[in-house]
């Protein structure tokens, strides 16, 4: 496998993202990058991002859980953020991205206890990790994401922004972040998400991850994902749903996770208004408070 490394000054005085970058190695050559706020001792929040963002996403919400006394964990996936990119968008698998965030996680932090949040592809890797590794999880936050298995059709704009991805000559990350997006991103916020990569050789994990997703039933993931769903429907953790209410892509999960998940019955479930795909750039300060006041009240 031929890695890259982002050179480190690409994340120099990046807007509102004071965190300095941790690293633990996951296997296959590769070191995994992480940032953390809050308290060493506080209940572990970790926080999942997806396609094409990275940790930086988070900011806003690290913020409100370090306040409310929480120990919120941001990986970067591997080929994204601060950690290495493996060059070839065939060293990619949803099953090598499910095994490099457990090694991180449960292997060279030792987590227990953990809050799982997860949005966009974060969610298809953090609700594998919670159904193959129930008992180092407390409870699952789940935001503006799913856990696909190909049986059921993808939403059209899916397919729309995969063709894209795969046809762009030159995939413009900020765009893309962008375009998912409610509010208009100021132009050093753009250049937070374009960091990561200094040139299209950088991009091979982007240009991979739609195609990894169980679109249909025979996909490679798709038995795993039929698997983590006969464990997630029987799973007593508390659950909550948090998406908002304008993300075309995933807002079907929404009701299906509120009705097929044990821990999310008779519980209130926040709609954030005014928010894309992204939440957490468009109202992250809210998302962190919900997720706190979600990690109190359990």
């Amino acid at each position: 496998m031929r890695i890259l490394r982002t050179p480190h000054d690409r994340f120099a005085d990046l807007p509102g993202f004071p965190y300095e970058a941790r690293y633990a190695d996951v296997g296959d050559g590769l070191r995994m990058a992480y940032a953390e706020a809050g308290p060493a001792d506080g209940e572990p929040v970790v926080l999942l991002h997806g396609e094409p963002s990275w940790s930086y996403l988070y900011r806003d919400v690290m913020r409100e859980l370090a306040a409310a006394g929480l120990r919120a964990i941001a990986p970067d996936l591997i080929g994204f953020g601060r950690s290495d990119k493996p060059a070839e968008q065939g060293d990619h698998s949803y099953a090598r991205h499910v095994e490099w965030t457990r090694a991180l996680l449960y292997d060279a932090l030792g987590l227990t206890g953990v809050t799982l949040v997860g949005q966009d592809w974060g969610g298809l890797i953090g609700l594998r990790l919670a159904a193959e590794h129930p008992g180092r999880v407390a409870r699952i936050v789940a935001a503006n994401t799913g856990l696909p298995t190909g049986d059921n059709p993808m939403p059209e704009v899916w397919h729309r922004f995969k063709d894209a991805v795969a046809s762009a000559p030159e995939l413009d990350i900020a765009r893309f972040v962008q375009s998912g997006c409610a509010t208009r991103l100021p132009p050093e916020v753009r250049a937070a998400y374009d960091a990561p990569f200094p040139d299209e050789s950088y991009k091979a994990g982007p240009r991979a991850m739609p195609g990894l997703v169980p679109y249909a039933p025979d996909n490679p993931a798709s038995a795993a994902n039929r698997a983590a769903w006969q464990v997630l429907t029987t799973l007593d953790r508390p659950f909550l749903v948090a998406f908002s209410d304008g993300d075309p892509i995933t807002a079907g999960m929404a009701p299906v996770l509120r009705r097929s998940m044990p821990g999310a019955a008779g519980r209130a479930h926040p709609v954030i208004t005014g928010a894309g795909h992204f939440l957490q750039e468009d109202a992250g300060a809210e998302l962190g408070r919900h997720i706190a006041a979600f990690v109190s009240s359990t």
